[in-house]
């Protein structure tokens, strides 16, 4: 890979850190690795051919043009997350991927309904998600960060929430969602 490629893949990562948070490819294997998927099944499920998952993955390409495919990624992740977190069995989950695919898009959260245990609770992670799903379909990750430090000298608080929230990862948001509670 010459110069030029290399800064226009270093580019377009960049690009998808800001519109989606990180880099496709680190998401896209998690997503693999979460949901125990291969590149094939998961173009599938996304409704992606396969060359465009990896021109996505190794940063040839920057964007996602479809919003139904992107509302997918957001369901494949909410469904990761359940995954993680034993409310959801692998079985489970790929019969749910078989939804997913077929969807066509839509609310960009899901139903409040989805996020929550057996017994009816929200489980801190899903809390968690519908939380950063809502701030990273309003704004994209480079945007909050901007919006945060023009608030920091007056709003730290609300600066680090945002931080936290719309550009940190999933896990470090669970953490201060866990601090703040009584």
């Amino acid at each position: 890979m010459d110069a030029a490629q290399q800064e226009a893949t270093a580019r377009a990562r960049e690009l998808q850190r800001n519109w989606y948070g990180e880099p496709l490819g680190a998401l896209f294997r998690r997503l693999i690795d979460d949901l125990g998927l291969n590149q094939a099944r998961l173009a599938s499920v996304l409704g992606l051919s396969a060359p465009m998952l990896s021109q996505l993955m190794s940063g040839q390409r920057a964007k996602i043009g479809n919003p139904a495919v992107v509302q997918r990624v957001q369901l494949l992740q909410d469904l990761a997350g359940q995954v993680a977190d034993g409310s959801v069995s692998a079985g489970e989950a790929s019969a749910r991927m078989d939804e997913i695919k077929k969807s066509q898009g839509g609310s960009v959260l899901s139903q409040t309904g989805q996020a929550t245990t057996g017994s009816g609770a929200p489980t801190v992670k899903r809390v968690v998600r519908e939380i950063q799903s809502l701030l990273r379909s309003v704004a994209a990750a480079g945007d909050i960060i901007d919006a945060a430090d023009t608030l920091a000298p007056t709003h730290p608080e609300l600066a680090e929430f945002l931080r936290v929230y719309g550009a940190g990862r999933t896990a470090e948001a669970v953490a201060h969602y866990e601090s703040h509670q009584n």
